[in-house]
């Protein structure tokens, strides 16, 4: 039963699937590392239990062969006893033939009784010689997953880090997403251009402004030339050119005609 509670671990553990299992976890590395854990464990507790029960069957083995080899010892010393019997019989001394008859009797008795032991022991040797080819294979099997998981783990760490990494690089750039309103980026844009916008308008207000001081210089020159060629006329002078250009507050062609 221990036997085969072993063989069952070991066959469950070298079917399983790695990769499905760690999809399947929360925490990759964590259950990697305790994978790796149970595993060397259970290797260990296999390879005791595969090591004795290849004991166990190297014991039966040497008992068939002791069998084996007792059988052919008796075999052989049947044979011994037939022929002095038969030598003596031949001699004439039935009763010493008689004995070593006896003897060849007993020898081949144990011959048969040995090459029974032998038979009987040969299906459990079978048997166990199957498990033992099994468990081998299966402690194969263990040891080519836990190579397998050892050279997981590292990917796994260097993804799992990877992933966390462009998880923080995605959160960074989420909170600093320019094209969003709401973020500190566009509403410090947005106030630059309320000032640049402020600074033009007082920019043009400070043109017109100018420009109307300039057109009101303009408009003091000519009013005062006029007051100038007037007083000349009055005095006496010769009358202003005609191609003195009219103020703004031009006269009535009426009141030239009344002169």
């Amino acid at each position: 039963m221990v036997k085969q509670s072993i063989f069952g671990r070991i066959a469950q553990l070298a079917k399983a699937n790695v990769n499905a299992l760690l999809d399947q976890a929360e925490d990759p590395q964590k259950m990697l590392d305790q994978m790796v854990r149970d595993y060397k464990a259970n290797i260990s507790e296999a390879e005791g239990a595969v090591a004795q029960t290849i004991g166990n069957l190297r014991m039966l083995e040497d008992d068939y062969n002791e069998d084996i080899k007792a059988a052919q010892d008796w075999g052989s010393k049947a044979l011994a006893a037939s022929r002095k019997a038969d030598e003596f019989r031949s001699a004439g001394n039935a009763a010493d033939a008689q004995k070593f008859d006896n003897l060849a009797k007993v020898a081949l008795q144990r011959q048969i009784s040995s090459e029974n032991e032998a038979r009987s022991a040969e299906p459990t040797i079978a048997a166990q010689t199957d498990v033992v080819g099994k468990l081998k294979v299966g402690l194969t099997q263990m040891q080519g997953k836990l190579t397998e998981l050892a050279s997981k783990r590292n990917e796994l760490i260097a993804r799992s880090k990877t992933a966390d990494a462009q998880l923080q690089v995605n959160d960074a750039l989420k909170s600093i997403d320019i094209m969003d309103p709401t973020s500190e980026v566009s509403r410090f844009e947005d106030k630059i251009r309320r000032e640049e916008a402020k600074v033009r308008g007082q920019n043009e207000l400070a043109a017109s402004s100018l420009d109307a001081q300039f057109n009101s210089l303009e408009d003091l020159g000519e009013q005062t030339e006029i007051e100038a060629r007037l007083a000349a006329l009055k005095s006496g002078g010769t009358s202003a050119p005609a191609a003195i250009e009219q103020s703004e507050d031009t006269v009535d062609e009426a009141d030239f005609d009344k002169l």
